[in-house]
């Protein structure tokens, strides 16, 4: 107004003509309208709630005041009703948790899933239509009776019943502990940017309107309850303070133990066990209120104890402080209400002080790890010491400035609250405990050097599993200390001090962050674009070269701490098979991570066995391309070792060797950063040298065979190799297509596998396999030469492995003739490679039962995990069956039947990498000739085994601790 007025005062005093006069109020009035004012709704809300634990449910009335401040007239308003995420498997949430390899949700049972009903909405009194929501069963469409104007305000009613899950995430119950989160009618928040309504997932958090909370929780007396914002109950919180009376830690950990199971983790409690019909419940009303907040939680247990204290900040004022921790584990917890007033003070002299009256944090579920904010308080998973609580403490208590006091859409902008919050994490944790050791380094620079890692501004469901802790965490976190680095500590800090005072209890967008950062830096374009691009930061790229090896332990933590971007790694290295017997020697590698686009490994071993020299050797160069191919592999592979020994003529040991060339070269299709697929095209040449006994001499003095002279055989297999998987939580399959060819052979083999979940664990897998032989050139057709190179039905032995692409620890042992000096018998020669038909048994003197084919086989194989509870205790047994059939055995006169099985069990360790198979079941055919074989028809020398390196994934040994 004051404007205005000095406006016309200067048009009038200038005698500017009318017509020019209102057209500049026309453009005045534009220009204000084109500012567009901020605004955000307020939900004020009044709720009580009855906790049954028998049932594992509550019954709610919920009423809340809705007041629209936007420009808009509303008609609707979306309302979360996130307890229906756990409703049914067809979820955004149980599809994330798929995506993510988590099949725990999607296979549980109907009492373990969760769900709110009973919704009747009023609005101003009058009953009020809902519409559901067109994708998702967790968001519903309210449509008010009468549209709602700017400026204007309604009361929303409705009663409302929740059944908890079990805690697949966040909330739920498990071990007698309620984790009651995201668990009442909340409307979605209306923005500038309009509607954000959104399915409840696991990756990926929250976005909710500011109000006031009066909240009344109804419950059986003897719970202990943590909840958000400030306890007006008198006589609780004198009940509360006689919980913290001292406590015999030992003994109360024996007692807890006494309460639990040993068949399950849950508690022996009596919420655990159904209630007789009339039993009396004593009950409590515990009422909390607390302003300015955008959400509330409470958790409850029978089994807490408490640490209260008060906590005096630097202006003077002093706040509650509170722990609740299970006994079994207070000496780990004693400090924790210290810690807790730690992170309050760092976080309210670092960014400002912290808003409201109360501050407290609670044990959750040990099942799971880490911990969830709240407004006021923080769930704390399975921490293993005292430093790991204080560090998770300090994270989670951080959110209450970046998530609970700055309310920004964290599904949206996820680094706004995890990022910063973990800058400060980390400013916490070198201040405390010094600069810290960790993989997070190594993995984003190793996610960036392979083009695997995505910006930071990516949306939170839209990041990999692996990209959301390494990008949205910690890349933000080293955004941060970059920026704080250009602009300078105490210039920074004020930045962010006047960030929080402009924001505080507002709904700050990523250029409101910029707004207050950009005018401390002399290319602020530049820098924030940084949040929309891939790749290390600035200055923040491996350098420099390191050296690792065992005897320095020293240098493996400097590498964790500081990664170079050369590595050379120096051990000793040992190996052994039974020719060599123990190879000592020693590796030098640079296979480390980040990788480097050359990358090498030379390992040479003596043999104490032969004598000799032996070892492997790799060279690989990667390059990572922009079009069809994601990244092209080329390198060359060596390896040289013994396959047999025996003894010639003057008894001297005598040794057959191999050594092996590959150059190849592999092309990786692309496939976006969510994808679980996997596709290459490779091509191989393997060029072989292999000396072999050649010639024989029996001896008159005792009719034994011995090596009269050895012969060198060299060739070479050409390879194409196409490959494709899908490595999803459910279901996962995979497929190869593969020709070979050598100077007078080819073959063609096709390699599937597929894998059929169980519900509770488990599954079943079914590979089916191949294979069409061929020569080339007339001559050939029967020539022994190709014999070792044909397709055959049983699982293939050390001397079949003509590519030597696997390992065993005797190549060509078998049951030999016991008239030879040069048998090699034993364990070494029950070994099978799971290769061609896989039938998981040996019958070398039967040649003919090889089910070897000049022409085509084809084989299935399936593998069983045992139904749940079929054995006392768990073991690794599976059940195994392998069907298949040959070319031959359809001729006339066939010496098998047309089709051979084995069947049994099978022992698998080390994420399958051993197997272990003892066939049960088998062929007539297998049946009739193993009887001629009194020695070896025992239980013991039926067994077979497998060292299935050819197809071992490191990911499925390391899980996702090293996904790349």
């Amino acid at each position: 107004m004051q404007y205005i007025t000095i406006c016309t005062l200067f048009l009038s005093k200038y005698h500017v003509v009318p017509k020019l006069l209102i057209l500049f109020f026309f453009l005045l009035a534009a220009s204000a309208n084109g500012q567009q004012t901020y605004w955000q709704q307020q939900v004020d809300y009044t709720i009580d709630v009855t906790l049954n634990d028998n049932d594992k449910s509550l019954d709610g009335f919920e009423r809340l005041t809705y007041v629209n401040n936007s420009p808009d007239t509303l008609t609707f308003i979306w309302f979360h009703a996130w307890p229906n995420a756990f409703k049914n498997d067809r979820t955004a949430f149980s599809e994330q948790q798929l995506k993510n390899g988590n099949t725990k949700f999607y296979f549980s049972g109907k009492d373990d899933r969760g769900y709110i009903n009973q919704l009747a909405f009023e609005v101003d009194g009058t009953p009020a239509k809902t519409e559901d929501h067109p994708q998702h069963i967790d968001i519903i469409k309210l449509l008010l009776p009468k549209p709602l104007p700017p400026n204007s305000q309604v009361t929303i009613a409705t009663p409302f019943h929740v059944k908890f899950p079990r805690n697949f995430s966040r909330g739920g119950w498990n071990n007698g502990l309620f984790q009651i989160t995201q668990w009442y009618p909340k409307p979605a928040v209306y923005d500038v940017k309009g509607w954000h309504e959104m399915p409840y997932l696991d990756q990926g958090e929250f976005y909710s309107d500011f109000g006031h909370f009066d909240v009344r929780i109804t419950l059986p007396k003897e719970f202990v309850v943590a909840a958000t914002g400030a306890l007006q109950n008198k006589e609780e919180m004198a009940w509360i303070i006689d919980r913290q009376r001292p406590i015999n830690t030992n003994k109360a950990a024996k007692t807890f133990k006494k309460e639990v199971t040993h068949k399950t983790p849950a508690l022996k409690n009596k919420a655990e066990k159904p209630l007789k019909k009339g039993t009396i419940i004593e009950t409590k009303t515990l009422h909390y209120k607390q302003q300015n907040i955008h959400d509330f939680a409470f958790f409850a247990s029978r089994n807490f104890i408490i640490s209260t204290d008060t906590c005096k900040l630097y202006s003077g004022k002093i706040i509650d402080v509170a722990t609740y921790y299970n006994p079994q584990d207070s000496a780990l917890w004693k400090n924790s209400v210290q810690f807790l007033k730690d992170a309050v003070r760092f976080s309210s002299a670092e960014v400002g002080e912290y808003p409201y009256a109360t501050i407290s944090a609670v044990q959750g579920d040990q099942n799971f790890g880490g911990g969830m904010e709240y407004p006021t308080i923080a769930v704390i998973g399975a921490v293993l010491s005292e430093k790991e609580l204080d560090i998770t403490l300090a994270h989670e208590v951080g959110h209450n400035w970046f998530y609970g006091v700055i309310a920004t859409n964290e599904r949206d902008h996820p680094w706004m609250d995890e990022g910063v919050n973990t800058f400060y994490e980390r400013k916490y944790t070198a201040g405390k405990y010094g600069q810290q050791t960790g993989a997070d380094e190594i993995l984003f620079q190793t996610a960036a050097k392979i083009k695997k890692d995505q910006p930071i501004s990516t949306q939170s469901e839209n990041f990999t599993s692996e990209n959301y802790g390494l990008i949205a965490y910690y890349k933000t976190a080293k955004w941060l200390e970059l920026l704080e680095t250009k602009m300078g500590q105490e210039t920074f800090k004020k930045a962010m001090q006047r960030y929080f005072e402009l924001w505080k209890f507002k709904h700050p967008q990523p250029g409101d962050f910029e707004n207050v950062f950009k005018v401390h830096l002399s290319n602020p374009k530049d820098f924030f674009n940084l949040l929309h691009t891939t790749g290390a930061l600035p200055n923040q790229q491996p350098s420099g070269n390191q050296i690792i090896t065992p005897f320095q332990p020293k240098s493996f933590k400097n590498y964790l701490r500081n990664p170079s971007k050369r590595v050379l790694f120096l051990s000793p290295a040992v190996g052994y098979n039974k020719y060599d017997k123990l190879m000592i020697g020693g590796v030098a590698s640079n296979y480390f991570l980040p990788p480097s686009p050359v990358q090498f490994l030379a390992a040479p071993l003596y043999a104490t066995g032969s004598k000799s020299w032996n070892g492997l050797a790799n060279v690989n160069y990667t390059t990572f391309l922009s079009g069809i191919f994601y990244k092209i592999d080329a390198g060359i592979s060596g390896l040289l070792f013994s396959k047999n020994k025996g003894l010639d003529s003057n008894e001297q040991r005598v040794f057959e060797r191999f050594f092996k060339v590959t150059p190849r070269v592999r092309g990786t299709f692309r496939q976006a950063p969510i994808s679980s697929k996997e596709t290459w095209l490779e091509a191989r040449v393997f060029f072989i040298s292999e000396k072999e006994f050649s010639k024989f001499v029996t001896k008159s003095t005792n009719g034994l065979n011995y090596v009269d002279s050895s012969t060198r055989y060299k060739s070479s297999i050409n390879q194409l190799t196409f490959f494709s998987a899908d490595h999803r939580a459910l279901y996962p399959y995979d497929f190869k297509v593969q020709a070979e060819g050598g100077k007078n052979f080819y073959r063609l083999n096709l390699e599937a596998n597929y894998f059929f979940n169980y519900v509770g664990g488990g599954g079943a897998s079914v590979r089916a396999f191949a294979a069409k032989f061929g020569t080339i050139g007339k001559k050939s057709r029967n020539d022994f030469s190709t014999f070792r190179y044909r397709p055959k039905l049983l699982a293939t032995n050390g001397e079949e492995d003509y590519t030597y692409s696997n390992y065993f620890l005797g190549r060509t042992a078998s049951f030999a003739n016991e008239g030879s000096v040069y048998q090699n018998a034993g364990l070494a020669a029950q070994q099978i490679m799971i290769k061609d038909g896989g039938l998981k048994l040996r019958v070398d003197q039967y040649e003919f039962l090889q089910g070897r084919s000049k022409d085509w086989v084809s084989a299935i194989n399936l593998t069983s995990t045992l139904p749940n509870g079929s054995l006392p205790f768990q073991l690794p047994i599976k059940l195994f069956l392998d069907v298949g059939t040959f070319s031959e055995a359809w001729q006339t006169g066939a010496e098998t039947s047309a089709f051979l099985f084995v069947g049994g069990l099978q022992l698998s360790l080390l994420k399958n990498l051993v197997n272990v198979y003892a066939p049960l079941v088998y062929s007539a055919d297998f049946k009739t000739y193993l009887k001629a074989l009194p020695e070896q028809n025992t239980f013991g020398k039926r067994l077979t085994f497998s060292i299935d390196l050819h197809r071992w994934n490191g990911q499925k040994l390391f899980g996702k601790l090293f996904p790349y």
